[in-house]
């Protein structure tokens, strides 16, 4: 094809010449006849033929053939309706060596490979058992131009020094499965396929020498992902990547190949009937093909084994014991940080279910006699999964505590954050604890005791309507008492404000925080709230009130404080304290750095031990 400087015109028709025989008397009634047996020594099913008219508008023949003492001349096309063959000429001819000629023309797909080059590789890439066979002559195989312009010799793309596919010698490239009482002989033969563009290395099986299915090896086995690379001892510039690919061949394959030869009548997965399955073979030519490459496989394993040991020390230690136990097959190459986290939080999800099973499974028993000696080893998986969890959490402290320490300082615009900002850190706001999980606040940040408190409500009204909303309030706190609800359980009132903000000492504001505990303590004393079941908060004339007022304590705040407040400072200087005993009220009024001071002291201890 003349294509000039333009682009390439679509490849619209193939023919095809050999030398063969011809289509002699025999070989013509074979054609004419659906599922001859006329080949099957080659593994022919008679029905291949079909599948010319699947993928091209006509196929025609032309073929000389030499029959009683004269050279003869065939001519038909191969039939849309109820006949295989039409139009048939048969006639003498002057030429004296046989061969055939067959048109398939107009392909019914577009998108055809343009390049004779890709079309010669993928020819040799699917044909490659033919080249390949011990028990078969290929024969030379041309592909070249209508024009003559350019040809390749597909039998040189195999197995020479300047081929683009070179065979992988093997120490090992035989295997067996047993099925049924059975056992079945495979061989593998692998190849390097060298310049593969955006293919991918792949596990083929193969039926009379004919591909049938291809799966990618990294199914199997991950670090078969992305190309390989070869380097030349005597120019390592000049070295080429490649991808591996693997044919595995045996009878088992050829008996149970199906009529079109598009797949096997045996299973994907587990196959109940004939027992071995297609993933079973594949399986087992991914370990042959690992093998062959070991040490270019086994560095990429190394290499993604420290990527996924590196994730954990630094992001998720509490994953430590996991790893000593996980399959790093089921990780990707080159996994990301999401990837990494979702096989161990499954790995750690079967642990846990696992532990849940055994664990049922004992305590079914009619006696402590009946635990035996799986206890302690299920009382220890339960410890590590524990320790696992505590190092998660603690973890997960250690990351908020640096958030709040950022949200303390001024931000790009030279401003600190809004008190709204820091109060969703320690609890979100318009929320209360019935949708809103122990585990989903930080209170610990100000007080360890309000991890577990009963009910907490964040800038939200007590009584569902319009009044003054508390930063946070809480009640009932379960550690310091039994029982919902009762008159010597206390309650705690919270108040933010932005740090560096100090307008609340004015005399004229309406936002002393001071005043507002006071008030909010006044109206649950009064039986103006409710619980949120609708039931009055009870309370006693021992019921303790606890406030607390976070902010920063400049000088005016302090003097603030002192002068107008009656407040008391605390040893360190960043927090000061009141009591009225009149109501039963303590109030602390601490700064933003004393809160962040205390909270790391609290748990600088379990970052150590957990090496945070």
């Amino acid at each position: 094809m003349d294509s000039g400087d333009g682009p390439i015109p679509p490849v619209e028709s193939f023919v095809v010449e050999d030398n063969g025989v011809g289509f002699d008397t025999l070989n013509r009634d074979a054609f004419d006849t659906l599922y001859t047996d006329n080949k099957v020594s080659l593994g022919g099913k008679g029905f291949g033929r079909f599948t010319c008219l699947k993928y091209f508008e006509n196929v025609t023949v032309d073929s000389i053939f030499f029959e009683g003492d004269s050279f003869k001349r065939r001519e038909f096309s191969m039939g849309k309706g109820t006949e295989i063959i039409v139009d048939e000429e048969v006639k003498s001819t002057a030429r004296t060596s046989t061969g055939t000629i067959i048109r398939l023309e107009s392909a019914k797909k577009a998108g055809l490979d343009k390049k004779l080059s890709t079309i010669a590789r993928a020819l040799v890439e699917k044909l490659l058992p033919y080249f390949i066979a011990e028990d078969y002559v290929c024969p030379r195989i041309l592909l070249k131009e209508a024009d003559g312009a350019e040809e390749f010799i597909l039998n040189d793309y195999v197995n020479k020094q300047s081929s683009v596919i070179n065979e992988v010698g093997l120490s090992e490239r035989d295997f067996s499965l047993e099925a049924n009482g059975r056992v079945h002989h495979f061989r593998v033969r692998i190849f390097k396929f060298f310049s593969p563009r955006n293919a991918k290395s792949k596990i083929s099986l193969v039926a009379h020498n004919r591909e049938v299915t291809e799966t990618p090896t990294q199914a199997y086995i991950p670090e078969f992902s992305e190309d390989f690379y070869e380097a030349r001892e005597d120019a390592p510039e000049s070295g080429r990547n490649y991808v591996i690919k693997t044919y595995v061949f045996g009878d088992y394959l050829n008996d149970n190949v199906s009529l079109e030869r598009g797949g096997f009548e045996f299973q994907k997965e587990i196959d109940a009937l004939l027992g071995i399955s297609q993933s079973q073979i594949e399986a087992k030519g991914a370990e042959l093909t690992k093998a062959a490459i070991f040490t270019e496989v086994q560095s990429r394993q190394e290499r993604k084994v420290a990527q996924i040991e590196a994730y954990v020390e630094r992001e998720a230690p509490w994953h430590k014991a996991i790893l000593t136990r996980v399959d790093f097959n089921r990780f990707p190459y080159n996994p990301s940080s999401e990837q990494i986290e979702s096989v161990l939080q499954e790995e750690k999800f079967k642990d846990e279910s696992e532990i849940r099973r055994d664990v049922s499974r004992i305590l079914q028993g009619t006696s402590v006699d009946s635990f035996g000696p799986d206890v302690s080893e299920i009382v220890e998986r339960i410890s590590e999964t524990s320790r696992n969890d505590l190092v998660h959490y603690v973890a997960l402290r250690k990351n908020v505590l640096a958030l709040f320490e950022k949200s303390l300082e001024l931000n790009a615009k030279g401003k600190y954050e809004r008190e709204d900002f820091v109060h969703d850190i320690i609890f979100p706001r318009k929320k209360d604890s019935e949708v809103v999980s122990y585990d989903e606040h930080n209170l610990w940040l100000i007080d360890e005791r309000l991890t577990f408190t009963r009910y907490l409500a964040s800038d939200l009204p007590l009584d569902g309507g319009l009044t003054e909303r508390p930063d946070i309030i809480s009640f009932d706190h379960p550690f310091a008492y039994r029982g919902d609800n009762e008159p010597s359980n206390p309650v705690t009132i919270f108040e933010f404000k932005r740090p560096q903000r100090d307008d609340f000492a004015n005399p004229s504001s309406k936002e002393d925080p001071v005043d507002q505990i006071i008030r909010y303590v006044n109206s649950i004393a009064d039986g103006k709230f409710t619980t949120p079941q609708g039931r009055n908060i009870l309370i006693g004339d021992n019921t303790p009130f606890y406030g607390y007022v976070v902010c920063d304590l400049n000088e005016k705040v302090k003097k603030w404080l002192k002068r107008e407040k009656n407040f008391k400072v605390m040893p360190d200087g960043l927090g000061w304290f009141n009591w009225y005993d009149q109501i039963n009220l303590y109030i602390e009024v601490l700064s933003w750095d004393k809160v962040l001071r205390d909270a790391g002291m609290r748990n600088r201890m379990f970052f150590h031990k957990l090496g945070l």
